[in-house]
């Protein structure tokens, strides 16, 4: 059998072939599944995709009238997959539950010192060879209080770090993490958690409960010289909201790898083409703000074990097995 995988990277297809070789012939693409793109699937039982693909009712349609039975997502989100139409198709769904929570921790910290550092405006200096210090000053960590947002795997992570640096460490969540607690945490409501850290980082999943969990109100009670870094899920932030508080000259910085209207853009070359979304525009004018194009996860280790996970969710389907990644079940075979 050949599986068709979706919205596949340059440096994840020898990952993807490697993994898929001992067990099924494996076609990847780079271009990301939509309504244009899902007519590929054609004939394809089992198709992967990636974190940006667009499986609403109208490709779900399309996916199953040309044969598919299975789609296994490479990623943990899945708010991007109108699941109870899949359901009613009869069409199995899976994720990746799991993978390395220090790739994205770590990617987090690295926005965090970068903005603190004025890392970027430095480096783009230097190339000019303006070795100037001016409007680069940055300040200790130490002593100062990180807020997490969310604290699963990938909060702890970024716990631990932010105990290493020093840190006074708030945080919130719907129920408590013991490690966290054991680390000197203290779990408080999000409004205590926005007035007193200075740097904020959020690691909760995107629902209906989450989405603009940063908003107008959230960004007026942090302080004006707050971090705030987000790696992720775009949807958590208000991004007018945001821009409309950098414009009035607050925080010190902000480091985005998502973005709440990213699909379509990232994962792609845009730079010949007219800038459509005047937010996005807007948005990385800001000296003080740095946005990358959803990263955090793309180490080798995390991939690995992305793509790992997919064969596995591949394999179990076919066997008739169930894990805790079935995010939809097999339909019943008649």
């Amino acid at each position: 059998m050949e599986i068709l995988a979706f919205g596949v990277q340059a440096d994840e297809r020898p990952l993807i072939e490697k993994a898929f070789a001992a067990h099924h012939d494996v076609r990847c693409l780079d271009v990301f599944l939509n309504e244009d793109t899902a007519p590929i699937a054609a004939g394809y039982e089992i198709i992967s995709t990636s974190v940006n693909a667009s499986l609403n009712n109208r490709v779900l349609q399309t996916l199953a009238a040309g044969g598919t039975q299975m789609i296994a997502q490479r990623s943990t989100g899945f708010n991007n997959i109108d699941l109870q139409v899949a359901e009613r198709l009869g069409l199995t769904v899976a994720r990746v539950s799991y993978y390395s929570p220090y790739s994205v921790a770590e990617f987090a910290w690295t926005l965090a010192t970068a903005v603190n550092r004025r890392i970027v405006r430095a480096s783009n200096r230097t190339r000019d060879f303006d070795f100037r210090l001016d409007g680069l000053m940055g300040r200790d960590l130490r002593g100062r209080t990180a807020g997490v947002l969310g604290t699963g795997k990938i909060g702890e992570a970024f716990t631990r770090i932010a105990h290493g640096f020093g840190m006074n460490l708030l945080g919130w969540d719907v129920a408590e993490n013991p490690e966290c607690v054991a680390l000197g945490m203290k779990y408080v409501g999000k409004e205590q958690l926005f007035a007193e850290s200075d740097l904020i980082s959020l690691h909760v999943p995107l629902l209906s409960a989450t989405h603009h969990l940063i908003d107008a109100s959230a960004l007026r009670a942090m302080k004006d010289d707050a971090i705030l870094v987000n790696s992720s899920r775009g949807g958590l932030i208000d991004t007018d909201a945001l821009v409309s508080e950098l414009r009035a000259g607050r925080f010190t910085g902000v480091g985005l790898d998502v973005y709440e209207a990213e699909a379509g853009l990232f994962f792609l070359d845009k730079s010949l083409e007219a800038v459509e979304d005047d937010t996005l525009a807007r948005l990385v004018t800001f000296p003080n703000v740095v946005v990358t194009s959803h990263q955090a996860y793309y180490t080798v280790d995390a991939v690995n074990q992305i793509v790992d996970a997919t064969v596995r969710n591949v394999l179990d389907y076919q066997a008739g097995r169930r894990s805790e990644n079935v995010l939809v079940p097999a339909a019943p075979r008649s």
